[in-house]
């Protein structure tokens, strides 16, 4: 009896601490699946996926991507629970599975469709998603599509959008609302302007020297009577992969470019990259926007997701907030914003470890670049990484991202948990525990710990207990809190460089702020419209190549640092 109550009274102690949690941190933290394509794990087994939609469906929110055999639901967009579902048909390769899917729903009933031009993909259908029931709601749907969307108006009326080419644009077409077969032939709708959008060339330096850019991922929102159809560019490997809008009256156009432009856009920062991504909202009539992270280490296509608020302005403007977009936030707006106001504590602070792997070194975990990691020279359990936070702060929450060092599966793994324990201390020398998950049982790839109480602390430190698969390795492991020192100054002498060479690009200078670790300019068409937020660590300059050619520009920036961030300076006018 006793043990019973005791147990009893453990759950009653735990319940108030989950439902305390309120924030989350990208990339999102759920059991990614590794690639399950030989071909594309030459360099090293990896997790991957990208092209999420996330619709609202009954309250609860279904997120499909990329190539995970299933889908995830959640009633609260913090915890996702998997389900596993093979939507292809048997013979097709052993690796297919969906790709860039298609997510609606239709009245009480949800839709989903992958990308292809085969002609014997089924449109499969459900009222009963969380419990993994579905059927067939068209065999073999005629025209197929690659990056397909599914767009039901509020008419009653049902479109079909998808492309993924650099060659060619947009499609758009209606579908009979209940034979889901095409009425008419696919229109054009959109195809890339690259010639007067920065944005959009192609490559990591937008600069068109390797391909052509990709025009993918298609997606609409309608917002008071406009149609807003979102897509994807340059290419899913770089980190300026964006999603731009198009506007337009009716469901198939025509279709101008919104002003703002590309309305989700992340560069800089830990967590690169918001393109190819859906627009939903909660159950609260907030706006969000999930896209794809950049990480094309192992392969060009190895990828995540985050998710970033965003909405419409006074003016019918859509835009993505992705300001510390890969730091805590809040599900529900504080006031008029997402963002905690918890600062990164540990950027390129010394670090210690058990042991390391080649050239896997220990400070990558904390060069807030998702691209290299730290490797403990095994995946034993004993092997741990400490990290100095300079000098004492205020911890609220820590982020664990693992990376993968010799892994060893490919294709969804059921049964794959971490354990680990992580500790605090002000001295380095006397620990006490800051969070036990050595009894874990879930894949937390990109776990977030958010502390039910803040805690005073200069070293944090993770001790690894089980590995899924290969090497103790990561890629960020990340304090936020506040320290106990002032915000940075103000940025002085911020210019933006202009030429008439090339009106898509400027050079950005500014005089370097000593106690800062990284600055945020903010990039709009307006002064009251500075939409976009490129975040730059380690330098006083950044080449921007993202402005339309015929249009002025605004631009302000702040510094950052443990302590907070430094008053805005003046918005500066660019022509």
């Amino acid at each position: 009896m006793r043990t019973i109550l005791s147990a009893c009274l453990l759950l009653l102690l735990a319940a108030p601490l989950q439902a305390q949690q309120r924030t989350y941190c990208n990339p999102v933290n759920i059991d990614y699946g590794y690639t399950p394509i030989p071909d594309f794990a030459a360099w090293g087994k990896h997790r991957a996926t990208a092209d999420p939609v996330i619709v609202n469906y009954k309250g609860d929110y279904y997120l499909f991507s990329t190539n995970q055999w299933g889908y995830w639901w959640s009633s609260n967009m913090l915890n996702w629970h998997f389900v596993s579902r093979r939507f292809l048909k048997p013979w097709h390769k052993v690796y297919d599975e969906l790709c860039a899917p298609a997510v609606a729903v239709m009245g009480d009933t949800m839709l989903v469709f992958g990308s292809t031009y085969s002609t014997n993909f089924p449109i499969w259908m459900s009222t009963n998603p969380r419990g993994n029931e579905w059927k067939e709601a068209v065999n073999s749907f005629a025209i197929g599509g690659w990056d397909p969307d599914l767009f039901p108006d509020d008419d009653g009326r049902l479109y079909m959008y998808n492309g993924s080419s650099n060659r060619y644009p947009l499609y758009g077409v209606e579908l009979d609302r209940k034979t889901l077969q095409p009425l008419g032939t696919r229109r054009e709708m959109y195809l890339l302007e690259d010639w007067r959008y920065g944005w959009q060339r192609f490559g990591e330096y937008s600069d068109n020297t390797f391909l052509d850019p990709f025009i993918e991922g298609a997606h609409m929102t309608k917002h008071n009577g406009k149609y807003y159809l979102q897509y994807g560019a340059p290419g899913t490997e770089f980190s300026g992969y964006a999603d731009g809008v198009v506007v337009g009256d009716h469901p198939l156009g025509p279709f101008t470019p919104q002003a703002h432009n590309p309305f989700a856009y992340k560069p800089g920062g830990f967590a690169r990259g918001a393109g190819h991504g859906s627009t939903f909202k909660d159950n609260n009539g907030h706006y969000w926007h999930v896209s794809t992270v950049v990480v094309s280490v192992k392969n060009n296509f190895e990828r995540r997701i985050g998710i970033w608020p965003a909405g419409f302005d006074q003016d019918g403007v859509m835009y993505c907030n992705t300001a510390f977009g890969d730091y805590p936030h809040y599900l529900q707006p504080n006031g008029d914003s997402y963002f905690t106001g918890w600062m990164l504590l540990n950027y390129q602070r010394p670090v210690q470890v058990s042991s390391t792997l080649g050239g896997y070194l220990p400070n990558y975990a904390v060069d807030e670049n998702i691209k290299t990691y730290w490797s403990a020279a095994t995946g034993n359990k004993g092997e741990w990484i400490s990290t100095d936070l300079g000098a004492a702060g205020t911890v609220h929450a820590v982020q664990i991202n693992y990376a993968d060092q010799d892994a060893e599966f490919l294709g969804k793994q059921q049964g794959t948990y971490h354990q680990y324990t992580l500790y605090y201390s002000l001295d380095g020398r006397r620990w006490k525990l800051l969070a036990d998950k050595s009894n874990n049982r879930q894949d937390v790839p990109h776990d977030y710990v958010e502390l039910p109480q803040p805690v005073k602390a200069r070293f944090i430190k993770l001790e690894n207990i089980h590995m899924p698969t290969g090497k103790f390795a990561i890629s960020g492991l990340r304090a936020f809190g506040k320290g106990s020192g002032a915000p940075p100054d103000t940025v002085k002498d911020f210019v933006v460089l202009r030429t008439e060479k090339d009106k898509r690009s400027a050079w950005l200078k500014w005089a370097p702020v000593t106690s800062a670790y990284a600055y945020n300019i903010y990039v709009g068409i307006a002064p009251n419209k500075l939409y976009n937020c490129i975040m730059v660590h380690g330098g006083n300059e950044y080449y921007f190549k993202g402005m339309d050619k015929e249009r002025p520009y605004y631009f302000s920036i702040e510094a950052i640092n443990e302590n907070g961030t430094s008053r805005g300076g003046a918005v500066v006018r660019s022509e």
